[in-house]
């Protein structure tokens, strides 16, 4: 349990039982246009072979999920074992409150306990709140990639990628 603002925030593994409310938070993100080239949610099963099994959370307050964070890996080879993508997602109501921080101060430690090296991030160069965000998080940018990703509308997206480095894992 963590506090931001005034209320009491729980953090625990995403299970199953969470994916109906991951999942209406997760097509928000996909209706913005600025957090995801995704077009439509996977089903849970598809999530579930995408993301790193013991790296996946829900935030909540009550039993009410009001964010969730996962990490995927950036690649089969064995030399990037340490490095994971992470996908940070939180409902419109529950943003600039503090509760972001908390989940992605929940990732980072977690993340390292499994020993992620490096956390990378590419967010939508529009999504001018989630790259500072990640930024008031310790993530640095590393490039901006022009034109490299197409949403379903047929528009052309810049894509900030960020990363951090862990200062205790892998070095």
């Amino acid at each position: 349990m963590a506090t931001a603002g005034n209320k009491m925030i729980k953090i625990v593994p995403l299970r199953q039982a969470h994916y109906l409310s991951v999942s209406e938070i997760y097509q928000i993100g996909i209706d913005s246009k600025i957090a995801t080239f995704t077009s439509t949610v996977p089903d849970y099963q598809t999530f579930n072979l995408n993301h790193i099994k013991d790296a996946r959370w829900v935030a909540m307050i009550d039993s009410k999920v009001i964010g969730w964070a996962a990490l995927a890996p950036t690649s089969t080879r064995h030399i990037y074992r340490g490095v994971a993508e992470v996908s940070i997602y939180f409902h419109p109501s529950y943003q600039h409150h503090g509760y972001g921080k908390l989940l992605m101060n929940h990732v980072i430690v977690e993340s390292e306990r499994l020993g992620i090296w490096t956390l990378v991030a590419g967010v939508i160069s529009n999504n001018v709140s989630s790259v500072k965000f990640h930024l008031d998080c310790g993530f640095r940018i590393v490039g901006i990639r022009e034109h490299i990703g197409q949403m379903d509308t047929g528009e052309w997206m810049d894509v900030t990628w960020m990363e951090k480095r862990s200062l205790t894992v892998g070095i």
